[in-house]
């Protein structure tokens, strides 16, 4: 969105000031609350890469991504959250704007999965120095509960195995157009639908469809992907 995270956290204390006036107020419904922070970075990273501008130039962008959300989970902290969720990036080698976008006639730039393998080291690197931070702030900050989202991990279960989630091809827009990936088109009135979203990991080309979150949110959830599991965490 085009709204920086520092201004997003304004509003939010905005939010927090009407229905919790007071300091205590504040810190006693922050400290029983769950905190969902992200997924940042997505967008700022989308923004270059769908200009087409020099790809490797973004890397210089992970650090200060990873500083504004560390900044921001530190504040919350000093407000009386105790409880914070902190999603990576996901797999965007793996979306359909992407493998569109930047269609490749080198088989080497596709890895097994059939998507493409910088984005995807890309955002894993975004996601490492992250979790390093994650880790960071958990040593300094022993009474708050800093749950680090594999976002990145959980989508790679129905990329790997589409069939056991009843997905036909996760590469596949089901709202678009007739490119490359059902692409070419804005999921509009006057788009294709390609089928029924519950068979589709994509939706729009970009935004992954309630299938696919699901289970990205179940493996949250109950395990493997979160830092610890959220449903132990609260």
């Amino acid at each position: 969105m085009p709204f920086s995270l520092a201004a997003q956290m304004d509003w939010f204390k905005q939010m927090l000031q009407r229905i919790a006036p007071g300091d205590a107020d504040k810190r006693a419904l922050l400290g029983g609350s769950l905190i969902l922070l992200g997924e940042i970075g997505g967008d700022d990273y989308n923004f270059w890469f769908f200009a087409h501008k020099p790809r490797e130039i973004a890397y210089q962008f992970i650090p200060d991504v990873v500083a504004s959300i560390s900044s921001t989970v530190q504040e919350l902290i000093g407000l009386g959250a105790r409880t914070i969720m902190i999603p990576g990036n996901f797999r965007t080698g793996c979306v359909p704007a992407y493998l569109s976008g930047y269609q490749s006639r080198n088989p080497a730039d596709y890895d097994e999965l059939h998507c493409l393998r910088w984005f995807n080291a890309f955002s894993a690197a975004h996601n490492q120095a992250l979790r390093n931070e994650v880790n960071r702030l958990k040593a300094q900050h022993p009474g708050v509960k800093l749950i680090y989202a594999d976002y990145f991990g959980a989508a790679l279960q129905f990329f790997r195995d589409p069939h056991r989630f009843g997905i036909n091809d996760p590469l596949l827009a089901c709202c678009g157009g007739h490119g490359p990936y059902h692409t070419g088109a804005t999921c509009d009135k006057a788009a294709t639908v390609w089928g029924d979203p519950g068979s589709f990991a994509n939706w729009d080309g970009v935004h992954m469809t309630e299938k696919a979150y699901h289970v990205i949110a179940d493996g949250v959830l109950n395990g493997p992907f979160a830092d610890p599991p959220l449903l132990r965490s609260c």
